[in-house]
């Protein structure tokens, strides 16, 4: 629809708005007739608030056009304003005999005419692109120096001694990114919460008792305990640092912000799979991490090749599970099983006719993902493989920590300006000892093939 339809639509209801307002006013109006009166204004009420949204997103850029539809609300806005005022004063004249004559309530009248002045006053909001622009435009501007604490604030970016909220826009991105880069976000289930989560897992199960004779007062049921323990997701500190030069930064013909966020992605993304995958940082150790949580697979004396060594690790994992579940291999255990054949002589790794969840080949019938990630440090070429459920694995995120801090004494010497990217999460492979989730296996050189 062109705007000068939806400009006329909009006059058309502001009009018949007023119409409705002079039926209210009217002494003599019935309780059943202000219920159907009611029920227009809700139903124009929204069709010029979605008049009011397609005339802000016409031609986003255009600032006169959002002005041009705002001054129609406007307009309607203070005729409502007016009629509001006097209705409200001929309803206190007449509230008397209302009452006494069984018509339409003060209290509902003045509802009613509450709704029409609501409506009448509607206003073009902004376009969310339009919001997001203006967003991004202020934390790029106080990133880069442009703008003071002060006028950021000013502008809705919450900062202070240096740092900035990453405003949501912008954080969702983050995510996004983390998300697409990092398996165990794609794959784990995430929440975003204020405080530490708790998670309930099975420690000690029920029995069950069978018996052939009646229960007595001497043979009573046997008590049988059933215990469950916590694991706490307790968020810690997280942070990744990018520098950007100085002159890149004076050169305003560049999109600076996205260069640096595009740079802190990367950074945050990084220390955020050495996190959860192995969590074996310095000061920054996880023992929930995938390689230090996931069961170790040690194959027996019988399982000579690595064949019959995957098919036992497949099978060691609960049938319940098993349907949920899919492998994670590195690149150099996918290059192993590239090679091998079946006892029946087919290919024991099947590409996939189509792609299915991200994935593009099967293994002993369930998806294998391949994702560099899980290999050690230096130890690229072992392979590794896992297998399991990996919903198991639990990542919070704490709501509006994410901020930026830009640090531009710390590096003043190489003229380069510093970005530190902090949040706080906390992310484990959470499972019941009686149901293991996630399997590992780490291929040793000596294992056949």
């Amino acid at each position: 629809m062109n705007k000068q339809l939806l400009l006329a639509l909009q006059k058309r209801n502001n009009e018949r708005l007023t119409e409705l307002r002079t039926q209210i006013e009217n002494p003599e109006l019935r309780a059943e007739d202000l219920t159907a009166i009611q029920e227009e204004i809700d139903e124009i009420n929204k069709q010029l608030q979605d008049v009011a949204d397609e005339l802000a997103n016409i031609d986003d850029g255009g600032e006169g056009d959002e002005g041009e539809g705002s001054g129609e609300g406007d307009e309607g806005g203070s005729s409502g304003d007016e009629g509001s005022s006097g209705s409200g004063e001929g309803g206190e004249g007449r509230s008397g005999n209302l009452a006494g004559n069984g018509g339409v309530s003060p209290e509902q009248r003045q509802a009613a005419m509450a709704a029409i002045k609501s409506a009448l006053s509607t206003r073009n909001a902004k376009s969310t692109k339009a919001k997001e622009k203006e967003i991004r435009s202020a934390f790029a501007n106080f990133v880069v120096g442009n703008i003071s604490e002060m006028e950021a604030r000013a502008l809705g970016i919450e900062a202070g001694n240096g740092s900035v909220t990453v405003p949501e826009v912008i954080a969702s991105e983050i995510i996004t990114y983390a998300q697409e880069e990092n398996f165990l976000r794609r794959l784990g289930q995430g929440v975003k919460t204020t405080g530490n989560m708790k998670y309930p897992i099975l420690v000690k199960k029920a029995t069950a008792q069978g018996h052939k004779k009646e229960r007595t007062g001497s043979n009573p049921i046997p008590e049988t305990d059933i215990e469950f323990d916590e694991v706490y997701l307790e968020p810690t500190e997280f942070d990744a640092l990018a520098t950007v030069t100085k002159k890149l930064l004076k050169q305003s013909g560049l999109p600076i912000e996205q260069i640096v966020m595009d740079e802190l992605k990367k950074a945050y993304v990084r220390k955020e799979v050495r996190y959860m995958v192995h969590g074996d940082e310095t000061d920054n150790v996880n023992p929930g991490a995938l390689a230090k949580k996931a069961v170790e697979y040690k194959p027996t004396a019988e399982d000579v090749e690595l064949y019959d060594q995957l098919v036992s690790m497949k099978n060691s994992v609960p049938k319940v599970v098993r349907k949920k579940a899919r492998w994670v291999l590195n690149t150099a255990a996918i290059t192993k099983i590239e090679k091998m054949k079946t006892k029946d002589g087919f290919p024991l790794l099947k590409p996939l006719e189509q792609a299915q969840d991200g994935c593009d080949y099967k293994l002993l019938g369930y998806l294998v993902e391949e994702e560099e990630e899980i290999s050690k440090e230096g130890q690229e070429d072992t392979p590794i493989f896992y297998f399991g459920d990996f919903s198991s694995f639990k990542i919070q995120d704490v709501t509006g920590s994410l901020e930026l801090e830009v640090l531009r004494e710390l590096f003043t010497n190489t003229n380069r300006v510093g970005f530190k990217l902090y949040s706080l999460l906390d992310a484990q492979l959470i499972y019941s000892p009686f149901e293991p989730t996630v399997y590992r296996y780490e291929v040793k050189a000596t294992t056949g093939a």
